[in-house]
């Protein structure tokens, strides 16, 4: 075989390799709806930076309902895909606990702005603890929505912290981390009692 030849099939097996990496990647995010539940500390995709979303397609449409359905039923106003037990870049926010008012959001992107003020805080996967969290006023998010198209708006108040928040989960973080030592010692108990309840599904 010439180098010319070679040259060709190189970059030809290169190519295809992609193309099955690329194949790869989308059928492990293939979502089980069915498994979905809320997932509870010390779950460890709660630990993890969450995956980026790399085809919005009718899978993700009905995991993004089944996330809206969970947090409805779990009496909150907000949830990140790692709370249901799912490692990508998604949350949805409902500051009126419904699912008409249901905003979605998809690889998002968050800037924080503004002065730092102190908010207590709860959260479906802390279940009995409402730490006070400090987090800047007002924030910035693009994202996409469910068919796909980029949006971007400002935010403030409490939707301003329920914005952050969920993002938070995505990089891997919670209010376990947030709420400081001092937080930490006053619900030190509270977060034992989670560590043996749930410890043993961890995810």
């Amino acid at each position: 075989m010439s180098w010319f030849a070679k040259a060709i099939w190189a970059g030809h097996l290169k190519v295809m390799n992609s193309i099955k990496q690329s194949i790869n990647t989308k059928k492990m995010q293939k979502i089980d709806i069915d498994k979905c539940k809320l997932t509870f500390w010390p779950a460890d995709v709660l630990k993890k930076p969450a995956e980026p979303v790399e085809e919005i397609n009718e899978n993700i449409r009905s995991f993004v309902s089944k996330m809206i359905e969970i947090m409805i039923e779990s009496k909150g106003i907000g949830l990140a895909a790692p709370q249901a037990g799912v490692g990508l870049n998604i949350f949805v926010v409902s500051l009126e606990g419904t699912a008409e008012d249901a905003r979605v959001f998809i690889n998002p992107e968050l800037k924080p702005f503004g002065k730092t003020t102190a908010m207590q805080e709860g959260c479906l996967s802390f279940p009995g603890m409402y730490p006070t969290i400090r987090r800047p006023s007002h924030v910035k998010v693009t994202a996409l929505d469910v068919e796909g198209n980029e949006f971007t708006e400002e935010a403030d108040g409490l939707y301003a912290k329920c914005l952050q928040h969920e993002y938070d989960h995505l990089q891997g973080t919670t209010i376990a981390q947030r709420m400081g030592k001092l937080g930490r010692i006053k619900f030190r108990d509270r977060l034992n009692e989670l560590e043996e309840k749930y410890g043993g599904d961890a995810q």
